[in-house]
C-alpha cells in the first residue's frame, strides 16, 4: 500500500507537486493509498483540494484514500468544512468503487 508523508506547509506554493505525487500513484490503481500527515505544520484551502483531489480521483481508479496521523487542526478543518463527511462516501452512479473514512484510519 503507497503511502505518502505529508510535512510542512501545505498551500497554495506547495500543493503542485503533492498533487503531482498523488496522481503519479494512483495511475497504478493501488487498492488503496494512505495519507500520512504526521509532520503536516499548516493546510490552506489550496492543500484541502489536493486531498479532495486524491478522493475523487481515486474513486475512478477503485482506491480508497485512508488519511493516517491526521492533526487535531486538520481534523477540525476536514469536519467543518464537510470533507470528513464527503471523505467517507462514494461517488454516485457506477464511478462507486471504494472508499475510505478519514476517521476509521486517521490518529489525532
Amino acid at each position: 500500500m503507497p503511502v505518502i508523508r505529508v510535512g510542512g506547509e501545505l498551500a497554495y506554493a506547495t500543493a503542485a507537486p503533492l498533487r503531482a505525487e498523488v496522481d503519479r500513484v494512483l495511475a497504478d490503481a493501488p487498492r488503496a493509498l494512505v495519507l500520512d500527515f504526521a509532520d503536516l505544520t499548516f493546510i490552506d484551502s489550496t492543500g484541502l483540494a489536493v486531498i479532495v483531489h486524491a478522493w475523487r480521483e481515486g474513486q475512478s481508479t477503485g482506491t480508497t484514500l485512508l488519511l493516517r496521523a491526521v492533526p487535531r487542526f486538520l481534523t477540525a478543518i476536514l469536519d467543518i468544512t464537510g470533507v470528513t463527511a464527503l471523505l467517507g462516501r462514494p461517488l454516485p452512479a457506477t464511478r462507486a468503487v471504494g472508499y475510505g473514512s478519514p476517521r476509521s484510519a486517521a490518529t489525532a
